[in-house]
């Protein structure tokens, strides 16, 4: 039987809006991926009286609880004195982990605030949760019939003692197998319903029932999830093969990347084995195009150049087009051409051009955009023309995504126009 997890978060700001709680759906969303319930979720704001009535009752609900945030230094961060009171323990000062944070300090060259030596002080009896990256020292306590796992509100410390600490200690607790692999894969183009009945019966080809399939939509793109549990990693690696393997053939070129690889890596990965540079001429995506390629390590040997705006005569002149080349309605000849033009002006080997023509008005449940992109080298040029729906800032997302989608496509040589679900015909 799964334990029945709840996840409390503490904070004035969580509470009250000011910071959105990213942490919570982490958590939640990590826990489901190693085949963990969460049933409830709490959040609380810095007081001592209702931060105490939630751990109580949270201990007499739950089997575990993830506590999040409350462990910095500062007067709000309660989450240690109120933890050592619901258990009925006393707080006892830590001298190990107060030499790493003193440590910690010494690296950076900075003098420790006499403030942080609170974060040394831990429920008497607690368990230690190692944080390799940062000073709040997390730990694991029993209060009631709950099993509580305190973390810190920090993402990238709260994320490094969820997959390192926590997840393996609940595991080992239900008796479950020690090896479990999550693995993804990142689609775009289709919904999460095509992709559910892509892959029906999936699961049943591994009728241990070790298998779990799942999908997180965020658009514009869909994340497939692949959860397997083994005895040990070959196990898990030998299951799980001949899965990943149909799942590649049944969504083909939909997907666009795996696991932690996204699609503007894998873009300029293509470039860069190719030996290849690339101009973008984007109008309406305010330059978010080149913004996911030009930062990238590796992008200054590719990245030519990047022309934005909102005007296509503006684009005309910045390319060396007359202003009656970009006339009249905005069509793939006109994106052919400003590709073509940017590749003379620019002396890059691949020109990308994505070319907005907003609806006029307010968002409205019609609203929409036509877009029409080319991509053009020294020998060739395709073309691609999509209506889009759904608003202003669904329209700009989904032609930043299938602007770059259709580059992957034609790195790869594959078909730049096949339809999508997210586009009118």
């Amino acid at each position: 039987m799964n334990p029945r997890i709840e996840i409390l978060c503490t904070g004035d700001e969580v509470l009250t809006g000011a910071t959105v709680n990213t942490n919570f759906s982490h958590i939640s969303q990590k826990l489901g991926d190693a085949g963990l319930e969460v049933v409830w979720g709490t959040t609380v704001g810095d007081d001592r009286e209702t931060l105490l009535e939630a751990f109580l009752r949270a201990g007499q609900r739950a089997d575990a609880v993830i506590v999040n945030g409350g462990l910095g230094p500062t007067v709000d961060d309660l989450s240690q004195e109120i933890a050592a009171k619901a258990a009925g323990v006393e707080l006892e000062f830590n001298a190990d982990w107060f030499a790493r944070m003193e440590a910690y300090f010494a690296r950076r060259s900075r003098t420790m605030p006499p403030s942080n030596r609170k974060q040394a002080m831990l429920p008497a009896g607690a368990e230690v949760l190692d944080n390799p990256v940062g000073t709040a020292c997390g730990f694991a306590v029993d209060i009631g019939r709950a099993r509580f796992y305190f973390t810190p509100g920090v993402p990238r410390e709260l994320h490094r003692m969820l997959d390192e600490q926590i997840v393996p200690r609940l595991l080992a607790r239900l008796g479950r197998p020690s090896s479990n692999r999550l693995k993804r894969f990142h689609s775009f183009g289709i919904g999460e319903s095509r992709a559910d009945g892509l892959l029906a019966g999936l699961e049943s080809m591994v009728p241990d029932g070790s298998l779990k399939l799942g999908f997180r939509a965020h658009y514009p793109q869909l994340e497939t999830k692949l959860t397997m549990r083994g005895a040990d990693a070959d196990d898990v690696a030998r299951k799980l093969a001949p899965v990943e393997a149909e799942v590649r053939r049944r969504l083909g070129n939909f997907i666009l990347a795996e696991d932690d690889r996204k699609l503007e890596g894998v873009v300029l990965d293509a470039l860069v084995q190719a030996h290849a540079t690339l101009a973008v001429v984007e109008t309406f995506t305010g330059g978010a195009i080149a913004a996911r390629i030009a930062p990238q390590p590796g992008a200054e040997h590719v990245f030519r150049r990047g022309i934005v705006s909102r005007d296509l005569v503006e684009v005309a002149r910045s390319v060396g087009l007359d202003a009656d080349t970009v006339s009249g309605e905005l069509d793939t000849a006109i994106a052919q051409s400003v590709a073509r033009a940017s590749l003379q002006a620019t002396g890059a080997t691949h020109a990308l051009a994505v070319l907005v023509a907003l609806d006029e008005g307010a968002d409205r449940l019609e609203f929409g955009g036509t877009v029409c992109l080319a991509i053009a080298t020294a020998d060739t040029v395709v073309s691609r023309r999509a209506r889009l729906l759904g608003g202003r800032e669904w329209i700009r997302l989904g032609t930043i995504e299938l602007g770059l989608d259709c580059l992957r496509r034609f790195l790869q040589q594959l078909p730049v126009d096949e339809r999508i679900d997210f586009e009118k015909v």
